[in-house]
């Protein structure tokens, strides 16, 4: 399907008309070339009267003829350039949701939101209005339903009761390292990660990169003074390494980053049990991890054959008892909501076998298609689970966790997530990740290191606005090579990228 819009009166806002056309529409192409056809015409025209009254006009012609229309005043102008042009497109994606639901009959509980990180404009309202006026203006201006807008308040609020100080971390940044090695690779999976036994790159030529990247990063931390609040081992799986290799990368942490006794939380991502011996966790006990992940994703052996894991479900619960028998005290778990070929009877018994591990925190992701992985590629091979299905399994998962005193605290949406629903992090109080809040928020610099890693480098901002909660500040995104020969090649090059970005932000440049 074809979907061509017009604008009359005005221009812009491309990007945010996609993605809501794309709640609604799974497969379509949407062009907003004039001269192009399309199967449908969503035309939005912006009238302004004798008076300099301003109206959104709205019509869709779609299926063969039928049309549907909508209206929205935008009142006089007068506020600046800025303001003027976010009342527009609120207007814009007001409207065109209106059109969209008329012709559907589709409801969509976030609204016009469409960005990936909702927790952000939550932040931002309550600073500027506070709980009431900033659960209504999401409902009424943003038409979110009133069960999400409580669920991102419920969020935001948790955040700051963890981190009180989360808009003022200046003096500190985040460390993400990654490791991008797994046994296998999942079918949904687009993340670095190569198998360790393949010949994309030497893994001890990989090591090397990266232990001299981690002693650069703390040089540069200890000349400008800054603090470390969070490090994360991601990828990939970091416990594909061997537990010498773990055991040398957190020496050389220790011997190179400054104030480590200081770190509030040493995440490592555990996420295939397959990959988890007592080794590997004496190994991290010894260097004081603090939490860790053991991701099922289902506990439906024909799922994890058909995306690819490789473990049993026998594996992953033997591997939780292990590591809470040695001492472990904070693992999370991930579970993904459609998967192939299950529905409700399915999900809800990854529930009750969720229940008898209680972990101290979940994870719960909600199925995204995204572009570079097999089971997009691939999507006719895998039969998924309808939009009332999805919305249903997404219900028992907040009456399950609210039932067994785990509480939200961070979330996020994606790009072809089924049922244009969200990402959300529930934990047991005092077990929440504080890098995934700062990660997700970001409030803070995360210096990403080794492959795949990501680097934010958030310009540190004067104490009002840092306390602002407007989360306004220039943020540039500096990506590490996802391959490990390409890393191997120019990780040099990278880090002398970073180190010269990184002293442009903190003023040294």
């Amino acid at each position: 399907m074809i979907i061509k819009v017009e604008q009359v009166g005005f221009r812009g806002f491309d990007t945010e008309l996609f993605h809501l056309i794309r709640a609604f529409y799974e497969q379509v192409e949407v062009t907003f070339a004039q001269e192009e056809p399309g199967d449908a015409v969503l035309t939005l025209e912006l009238a302004v009267g004798g008076s300099s009254e301003r109206e959104l006009r709205g019509t869709y012609r779609f299926d063969g003829g039928q049309t549907v229309q909508s209206a929205n005043r935008l009142g006089t102008s007068g506020a600046d350039a800025d303001e003027e042009r976010r009342r527009l497109k609120r207007a814009v994606l007001v409207c065109t949701l209106d059109l969209l639901r008329q012709a559907t009959g589709l409801e969509q509980p976030w609204g016009v939101l469409t960005g990936v990180r909702p927790t952000k404009l939550m932040h931002h309202l309550l600073a500027e209005h506070g709980r009431e006026e900033a659960v209504r203006i999401l409902e009424e201006e943003y038409l979110v339903t009133p069960r999400k807008a409580q669920l991102l308040l419920s969020v935001a609020e948790r955040q700051l009761a963890v981190i009180p100080d989360l808009f003022r971390l200046d003096d500190e940044v985040s460390v993400y390292i990654g490791i991008p090695f797994c046994p296998t690779k999942c079918a949904y999976c687009t993340f670095p990660a190569y198998d360790i036994r393949g010949n994309n790159g030497s893994v001890e030529q990989f090591l090397a990169g990266l232990d001299e990247e981690i002693r650069r990063t703390g040089d540069w931390l200890r000349e400008r003074g800054l603090g470390i609040t969070t490090i994360y081992w991601g990828g990939g799986t970091p416990t594909s390494i061997t537990a010498e290799q773990m055991d040398a990368l957190f020496q050389a942490m220790h011997e190179s980053f400054p104030r480590m006794d200081r770190v509030r939380e040493l995440t490592v991502e555990a996420g295939r049990p397959d990959t988890i011996t007592p080794e590997k966790i004496e190994v991290m006990k010894r260097w004081r991890v603090d939490r860790i992940s053991i991701n099922p994703q289902s506990f439906t052996q024909a799922t994890l054959d058909a995306i690819g894991r490789h473990h049993t479900v026998e594996e992953t619960v033997e591997k939780f008892h292990l590591a809470r028998g040695m001492g472990l005290t904070n693992i999370n778990m991930d579970l993904i909501i459609g998967l192939p070929n299950e529905d409700v009877e399915t999900y809800e018994r990854t529930l009750r076998e969720t229940e008898k591990l209680m972990p101290e925190s979940l994870t719960v992701h909600t199925l995204s298609f995204k572009r570079a992985s097999r089971m997009t590629q691939e999507r006719d091979r895998y039969k998924v689970a309808e939009r009332a299905e999805i919305e249903e399994m997404v219900r028992m998962t907040n009456d399950w966790t609210a039932a067994h005193g785990y509480v939200p605290y961070y979330l996020y949406r994606q790009k072809n997530i089924l049922g244009n629903l969200e990402n959300v992090g529930y934990s047991l109080p005092g077990k929440e990740s504080l890098y995934n809040i700062i990660m997700m928020e970001e409030q803070q610099t995360v210096i990403g290191l080794g492959c795949g890693a990501v680097s934010k480098i958030v310009w540190p901002a004067g104490q009002d606005d840092a306390d602002s909660g407007k989360g306004t500040r220039r943020i540039e995104r500096l990506p590490n090579p996802k391959e490990p020969a390409a890393y191997i090649r120019h990780y040099q090059e990278y880090i002398d990228k970073k180190i010269g970005l990184l002293n442009q932000a903190y003023g040294t440049e």
